[in-house]
């Protein structure tokens, strides 16, 4: 297990939050807290190669609508801790891992805010949880069934992942958010010192399931019939369109599984990391839900 040093940090550009820790089994899992403790919570799980950081510019905009925010990294992203061993990280592993930290900090009144394997984690849980969850704001992500083909976009993705074992995080970053700058992508970078630190990053793309009997596709079936059969909250959607994998063919189809869930937010200019969008995401979502609850 490896733990990144904290200096590695240390003034990150737009990220004046306290670090926390919860002890879940033998690793210390990372999370922000920022807030009223009596608020609602806005439950944000990020996705592959990035970590907390990746909601910097939706924080604010969701403490002024009245929410609670709890962001953690997942295990081998982040300052949470960081298994060597790749066959560690499986989707149950990190699914039982986001449930165990609902549980310790006993969140309740909860909006998932998801996207990546943020989603294909997420949108698994509340089936399990269904009295913490009321609402959902869910960007450029899918449910990983296991009984549909995956498209050439992530095939690609996968590839490519898999033919870089010290993948360049901030090189990435750079190339999908036009803009980004040199610091602001350092600070993506900032939990890997080396390719040691990156078994988690490289993990994910391979645990997408793409047969039946993969591990977490029959989860995500279940999930999916709770979503479009029992899901009684409100639901959000917002779409970057210039994402190449999880785009807005696959964010049409998740569409359709989510019961009431109405036309997205099409956000032309945003890519796969479509929280870089900020405030206006967190604005045009409160219009549809109303205030915090």
């Amino acid at each position: 297990m490896l733990r990144t040093p904290d200096p590695r940090f240390a003034e990150l550009p737009g990220f004046a939050f306290a670090p926390h820790y919860v002890e879940i089994g033998a690793l210390r899992m990372h999370y922000l807290d920022e807030g009223l403790k009596v608020a609602p919570v806005a439950l944000c799980l990020h996705g592959q190669p990035t970590w907390a950081y990746l909601y910097r510019n939706m924080i604010q905009a969701l403490l002024a609508a009245g929410y609670r925010v709890v962001a953690p990294d997942l295990f081998g992203f982040g300052r949470s801790d960081k298994p060597v061993d790749e066959d560690a990280y499986t989707f149950d592993f990190h699914r039982s891992s986001v449930m165990s930290l609902i549980e310790t900090l006993d969140l309740r009144r909860v909006m998932l805010v998801c996207q990546d394997w943020g989603g294909l984690i997420g949108l698994t849980i509340p089936m399990d949880m269904a009295d913490r969850f009321d609402r959902l704001l869910v960007m450029n992500t899918m449910l990983g069934t296991g009984d549909a083909p995956l498209g050439d976009g992530f095939l690609a993705w996968r590839a490519f992942s898999n033919r870089s074992p010290d993948m360049d995080i901030a090189a990435l970053m750079q190339r999908a958010v036009p803009g980004l700058a040199d610091r602001e992508a350092a600070a993506y970078a900032a939990p890997y010192p080396d390719a040691r630190h990156k078994a988690g990053v490289r993990r994910f793309p391979n645990l997408v399931p793409d047969r039946p009997d993969a591990g977490g596709a029959a989860l995500s079936r279940r999930a999916r019939d709770f979503w479009s059969q029992q899901w009684t909250g409100q639901s959000f959607m917002a779409v970057g369109m210039k994402d190449p994998v999880l785009g807005p063919p696959v964010m049409n189809l998740l569409r359709q599984v989510i019961r009431n869930c109405r036309l997205p937010l099409e956000l032309p200019d945003a890519g796969h990391f479509v929280q870089e969008a900020g405030k206006i995401i967190v604005v045009e979502a409160m219009k549809t839900f109303g205030p915090a609850r």
